[in-house]
């Protein structure tokens, strides 16, 4: 497991919600949807999601929290890079705040970089997503912030880092 992929897995507010449940005792989706007033039909695709990054296993009768991967990701983990060190970090704080957007850069090269950051940590690559859930991923980038996820969408299928067909959008 990649810091990318932890980071993915639980980029999203409702995987989070997810994840905390089961972390609490949570051991199926009706104790899930019961503990985080999602619905099971959420519950079930941010379940499958983590246990696809590997940090939830699901052996048919219950679910838990992957302590061992957990662990494992721990010990193997690099050091984050201090944020003097890259450029890009500047950049990210400068337009983020608790995780959601405040505002689209106007200069390009900036807007880049915060789109690159925003598709990694909403996107697996090679996944086909429609629409709705792109629209729902974007979202709750854009919740609280100047930019819209139309807009943000948009962006991200203008520079190439989404294809679109059809309704149906994947990391190239």
């Amino acid at each position: 497991m990649s810091s990318q992929a932890l980071a993915g897995a639980l980029a999203d507010d409702r995987r989070r919600a997810v994840f905390a449940a089961i972390v609490l005792g949570a051991g199926d989706v009706p104790a899930v949807v019961a503990r985080t007033g999602l619905s099971a039909r959420d519950v079930v695709t941010a379940v499958r999601r983590l246990v696809e990054a590997e940090i939830v296993a699901d052996d048919g009768t219950a679910l838990r929290v992957d302590g061992e991967r957990l662990r494992e990701f721990a010990r193997t983990a690099e050091p984050a890079p201090s944020p003097a060190a890259d450029p890009r970090e500047k950049i990210l704080r400068t337009f983020l705040r608790d995780g959601r957007l405040t505002r689209l850069p106007a200069q390009r090269g900036r807007r880049r970089v915060l789109l690159e950051h925003i598709t990694e940590r909403s996107f697996e690559p090679g996944v086909r997503y429609p629409e709705r859930a792109v629209d729902d991923a974007l979202r709750a980038w854009c919740d609280g912030g100047e930019a819209d996820h139309v807009s943000l969408r948009r962006y991200l299928v203008e520079d190439l880092l989404l294809a679109r067909d059809h309704g149906v959008y994947w990391r190239p």
